[in-house]
């Protein structure tokens, strides 16, 4: 492996388990999301990215019951945009400080990312999640604040993580050249457009997941096998 300097990692499946955000975060934000945009819609935030969530869907004066629906049909489906992401990181704001919950780590995930940091590499996160949202998960996660370890956030408004051109942005932004960053998620097809845009990149199947006899790219069943 050639001489790493920066570690962006993926989220859901990589850091922490599916589950979590499947089991605890979407059903929370479901349910709280009406109530949310009626008593929040005069926020100029809030109102951004309802706009934004009509536009995507090519909605022309929706109603906000019409914006709502829309919403909760996107959570059911996983859509992955940009305004419903943002939307649901701020309900998961009022649940994370109420203490309704703690984000999922794998269990070596926090001494691995701050030996790393010790080591000196520089530590990014590139998730669906907006940015505010994946900087919640991480200062109340079960392993305790882990913001201090983090160098900066990415989400979908960089691009989708299915194209190698977002993953030339974040190298530009972090002031990087590829070959010296390491991607790691649990998604091929990320890592193929990661390695497109010539990063490195680490495939993460944990267990019950089997690494296949050839995989596609190098493949770890923890963060404590990855030696970068």
């Amino acid at each position: 492996m050639t001489s790493i300097r920066a570690i962006v990692t993926d989220i859901e499946g990589t850091t922490s388990s599916i589950s979590f955000v499947k089991d605890v975060l979407f059903p929370y934000a479901r349910k709280r999301l009406p109530a949310y945009v009626e008593t929040h819609a005069d926020k100029p935030e809030v109102q951004h990215w309802l706009h934004e969530a009509a536009k995507e869907a090519d909605l022309i004066e929706a109603s906000r019951q019409e914006v709502i629906e829309l919403l909760l049909r996107w959570i059911d489906e996983d859509r992955k945009s940009t305004a419903l992401k943002a939307l649901q990181g701020m309900i998961w704001k009022d649940g994370y400080e109420e203490g309704e919950y703690r984000a999922h780590m794998y269990p070596e995930v926090a001494a691995r990312l701050h030996a790393w940091r010790g080591d000196g590499l520089h530590l990014y996160v590139y998730s669906s999640g907006s940015v505010p949202a994946q900087k919640l998960f991480f200062r109340y996660s079960e392993a305790g604040d882990l913001t201090p370890v983090f160098a900066g956030y990415f989400d979908t408004e960089t691009g989708p993580k299915r194209e190698a051109e977002s993953y030339r942005r974040i190298v530009e932004a972090i002031g990087e050249r590829p070959e010296h960053v390491l991607f790691l998620s649990d998604i091929a097809e990320e890592l193929d457009a990661a390695r497109s845009a010539g990063l490195q990149t680490g495939w993460l199947l944990r267990p019950p997941l089997e690494v296949p006899a050839q995989p596609r790219h190098p493949a770890y069943t923890s963060f404590d096998a990855i030696q970068p």
